[in-house]
């Protein structure tokens, strides 16, 4: 009789349990819905860091590029053909490739906001890794250089300069915590955690010396750039002598290598944005930028392992190789020579493909976008912070 009456006790609590899922079908999948929805953005958050803002770093330097390469009157010189065809083409494919990279950026902005919001411990942790915080100057970088390349904007303008001060205050306050670990007491010296992505930094402060030379506030430009090329060349010779741990690089972080010719590439367009003119210290870090680039290209083996499966880090090749043409063509347009306009055409030719191959790879390789192996998303594993 016991057994009977369990039995059907459990039978009317199966029978209430589905009458209740009967009454409220749609409420019980707005749940589950709901549920899903939140594991699948905290897993995406988890694994979510500031090394997506390569991407962004990428097509902000495209456009950049662009808008450049359409600003510079045409001639009839065959030399100047494909610089023609990026005239002819401007008023439809820049303002979409720049809108394309806004949407981008403020999409992974958004991400990286919510990310702060919900695991903080992980950013704090992204901030202790010698790698991770140097991608946190990702973000100001791509805005500043989309600023550059805004076509609705003029650069004497007042919007103009209150953007340059909310994306230029943010790089050197993160200069003030790096640098500053790297001459004082402490467990950060530059010998210790210096390494390809540190260059970022640099790059940071160029391209906002950059920015605001278009504006005409010339000392606020050379206070940059020094700031930047002082700790560019301690970095450069840290590097070089091998005296950090190079080998403590990630395999699938060797992508970033191409950061070697980025800062002087992109200091020689600095430079130029102050003077007024692609001078004798442009051309020199220009050619110093080519060296650095002819070296690596030289070398396939030092990226072949990385190349064996897709990774984001592989946008690490394209903003290099865009600023590296973009000092080309102000070179090609200063020398006025046949082999400064085929080494122009070769490396825009280059830019460009690595770009659009990048853009491909990236929709269809969209799965592998957030893989469980990424050396910088398991950083709390690696530095735990403390409650």
């Amino acid at each position: 009789m016991a057994a009977q009456q369990g039995s059907r006790c459990e039978i009317e609590l199966v029978i209430e349990r589905t009458s209740t899922t009967q009454q409220n079908p749609r409420t019980n999948m707005r749940t589950i819905a709901q549920s899903s929805l939140l594991m699948s953005l905290n897993s995406l958050l988890t694994k979510f860091h500031a090394g997506y803002f390569r991407i962004s770093l990428s097509l902000g330097g495209q456009a950049l590029l662009w808008k450049t390469l359409s600003s510079v009157p045409t001639t009839d010189d065959k030399s100047n053909a494909l610089r023609r065809v990026f005239h002819a083409l401007h008023p439809t494919v820049f303002p979409i490739l720049w809108s394309l990279a806004l949407f981008i950026l403020i999409l992974l902005s958004l991400l990286y906001i919510l990310r702060c919001l919900f695991f903080f411990k992980m950013v704090k942790a992204e901030f202790l890794h010698h790698v991770g915080v140097n991608y946190l100057f990702a973000p100001w970088i791509s805005w500043l250089l989309l600023l550059e390349s805004s076509p609705f904007m003029a650069p004497k303008t007042v919007p103009y300069l209150v953007l340059w001060w909310l994306f230029a205050v943010p790089v050197v306050m993160l200069d003030v915590k790096i640098y500053g670990q790297w001459f004082t007491k402490g467990k950060r010296f530059l010998s210790t955690v210096a390494n390809p992505t540190s260059q970022m930094s640099v790059i940071g402060n160029l391209v906002g010396a950059q920015a605001a030379a278009h504006m005409g506030w010339k000392e606020s430009a050379v206070c940059l750039f020094s700031l930047g090329m002082v700790h560019y060349l301690v970095l450069f010779v840290t590097l070089y002598q091998r005296l950090s741990g190079g080998d403590r690089l990630p395999v699938l972080l060797r992508p970033v290598f191409f950061l070697f010719f980025a800062a002087p590439g992109v200091a020689s367009l600095a430079w130029e944005s102050i003077v007024g003119s692609f001078d004798i210290a442009s051309k020199m870090l220009f050619f110093l930028s080519l060296f650095l680039f002819t070296s690596l290209i030289c070398r396939p083996t030092l990226f072949r392992r990385s190349m064996r499966r897709f990774n984001v880090a592989w946008w690490a090749y394209s903003f290099p190789v865009t600023m590296l043409a973009l000092a080309s063509t102000d070179y090609a347009q200063e020398v006025k020579g046949t082999i400064s306009h085929i080494l122009m055409l070769c490396l825009l030719a280059l830019s460009f493909l690595i770009c659009l191959s990048l853009t491909l790879f990236t929709f269809l390789n969209s799965k592998m976008l957030l893989p469980d192996n990424d050396p910088i998303a398991n950083l709390v594993i690696q530095f735990p912070v403390a409650d």
